[in-house]
């Protein structure tokens, strides 16, 4: 028996550390933000185009898709002037509506911790203020892309945070940013804020209650992508995101599915993700997520580390990476491989090559030699 409760302990404080990204604070729980966007219900209401609008709430991103499809320009933009907040976070709509209708957000929104969000120039695809506040951010030419990625972060991020002050490859805009620049032209990277995450060391952390609520809104944000036209992504989940992706693989439309620093995935092996997207994992030697036990018991955990040969991933080199917030710094193996794998390049083994019996692994072959090393930060 006390060898049980040590281990359920274990459980507990490992998991809700391996979630965060700001060291040992205490969490406060968390309520997941779910639900249609702010504006909904005058939405609904809205008859100024003489027909009911696609339910925010309930209409697939395909059935949004085909209805702006059907409006001209003036009906479309009628709908962004009159519904910024519903048009800028509905997915399966034009994203050049939802740049327009979210700036228009931005502008008339008066918490100081948005501010920035509105500086123009900015791409913002999603913005909804309530509670700490959810965004995502464009980096290139989404339409025109031929590969897009997105990036899922992990804890202690929101609307409020998405700026802050940090090593500019370590928040989510910093994480894009680089992955953009290294994988080149022909590319877009999406940083998505766009579910509650886990704040400090707590419950919230240790067990996958937000990653349920945020699994089922990234499955909806990438349907809405592809259902406007563009390619299907390579999503990248760091730390409690990968939480997030592995609940969502077995729906979630995407070519590959990325995670490093994890502290797993709520699936015994790779097969129990139910995917058809190449799954990928990175852990380097200095992440102290490698202390943490892979455990799961009684809704505590998160299951096998995914970079553990036995999973089966495919296996990114990640020894030039420090700390559980290095991964996209320039210069490293590990944004070389992210950039192949973002261009659609990244292969398990190089060319010729036997794949290992015991996992396939990404090394310096034909897929890396092109990629660009970084010797400074992007803005």
């Amino acid at each position: 028996m006390r060898r049980y409760a040590r281990t359920l302990v274990a459980v507990a404080l490992a998991a809700g550390m391996a979630a965060g990204t700001t060291g040992w604070v205490s969490g406060d729980a968390q309520q997941a933000l779910t639900g249609p966007p702010p504006g909904s219900a005058q939405w609904r209401a809205d008859r100024a185009l003489g027909t009911e609008l696609p339910d925010p709430e309930r209409a697939t991103p395909a059935e949004v898709a085909r209805f702006f499809a059907g409006l001209n320009t003036t009906e479309q933009q009628l709908l962004l002037v009159r519904h910024p907040s519903v048009v800028g976070n509905l997915d399966g709509a034009p994203l050049e509506l939802r740049y327009r209708a979210n700036s228009l957000a931005l502008a008339a929104e008066d918490d100081p911790r948005y501010r920035s969000l509105a500086a123009p120039g900015r791409q913002i695809l999603a913005f909804d203020p309530r509670g700490r506040g959810q965004v995502a951010e464009v980096f290139g030419d989404l339409r025109t892309a031929r590969r897009v990625s997105v990036v899922v972060p992990g804890s202690d991020n929101d609307a409020g945070t998405f700026d802050r002050k940090v090593a500019a490859h370590g928040a989510p805009p910093g994480m894009a940013r680089t992955l953009r620049t290294a994988a080149g032209p022909g590319t877009a990277v999406v940083a998505w804020v766009g579910y509650t995450t886990p704040v400090g060391v707590g419950i919230d952390a240790a067990t996958g209650s937000l990653a349920e609520a945020g699994a089922g809104r990234l499955t909806r944000f990438t349907e809405g992508l592809t259902a406007d036209g563009l390619p299907e992504p390579a999503v990248f989940c760091h730390s409690y995101g990968s939480v997030v992706c592995g609940i969502a693989a077995h729906r979630l439309p995407a070519t590959d599915l990325v995670v490093l620093g994890s502290p797993g995935m709520r699936a015994d092996d790779a097969a129990g993700l139910r995917t058809k997207a190449r799954v990928w994992a990175a852990k380097d030697p200095t992440d102290w997520i490698d202390n943490v036990p892979n455990v799961r018991f009684a809704g505590l955990g998160h299951g096998t580390d995914p970079t553990d040969p036995a999973f089966g991933a495919r296996r990114v080199p990640a020894d030039e990476a420090r700390g559980h917030a290095g991964y996209f710094a320039p210069g490293t193996d590990s944004l070389r491989a992210f950039a192949a794998i973002a261009r659609g390049t990244g292969t398990a083994t190089p060319e010729g090559a036997e794949p290992p019996a015991d996992a396939q692994t990404l090394q310096g072959s034909h897929a890396l030699a092109d990629a660009p090393v970084l010797e400074g930060v992007v803005r």
